[in-house]
């Protein structure tokens, strides 16, 4: 028998699948590359079928976000004065060394804080968790406390 021997090109693709979250969370993104083109990039609901439009940041699910930069504020109160630390904290701390200064959470009826007291107050993780109500401490003559926060910022 004789022919002629060679190859045939046939345009090939390759599928690949990936599921990713964002602030909707988890959904379906399709990688499709025909021959050696560029891969065009599909995304859908889980079923495959539905489309979807992702909103906010598109992570690897389970990805942990990144790092937010927080800052830390520290004073202390001896005799009269006030320290205010505004809704939106991660962490808020106090400690009494003497007399009894007062905290106020979010406008409500001051509490006094007895000496030796030390309380805190925050939210297991950052990413836009925070402490919804101010914390307003006050002093007067003999007390002696110290206030850290911290927050994202």
């Amino acid at each position: 028998m004789s022919g002629t021997n060679g190859s045939v090109a046939a345009a090939s693709s390759d599928v690949g699948y990936e599921v990713l979250c964002d602030d909707g969370g988890p959904f379906l993104r399709r990688y499709t590359t025909v021959g050696g083109g560029a891969p065009t990039v599909t995304d859908t609901e889980l079923d495959g079928a539905t489309p979807y439009t992702p909103a906010g940041a598109v992570t690897r699910c389970g990805t942990p976000a990144a790092a937010a930069l927080v800052e830390a504020t520290v004073e202390r109160v001896s005799g009269p004065g006030s320290v205010t630390i505004d809704a939106g904290a991660r962490s808020v701390t106090v400690v009494v060394y003497a007399g009894a200064p007062a905290v106020a959470i979010g406008g409500g009826t001051a509490a006094a804080l007895p000496a030796g007291t030390s309380l805190t107050w925050g939210v297991n993780q950052g990413g836009g968790e925070a402490l919804g109500d101010a914390l307003v401490f006050t002093g007067v003559a003999g007390d002696d406390f110290l206030v850290t926060s911290t927050r994202e910022v």
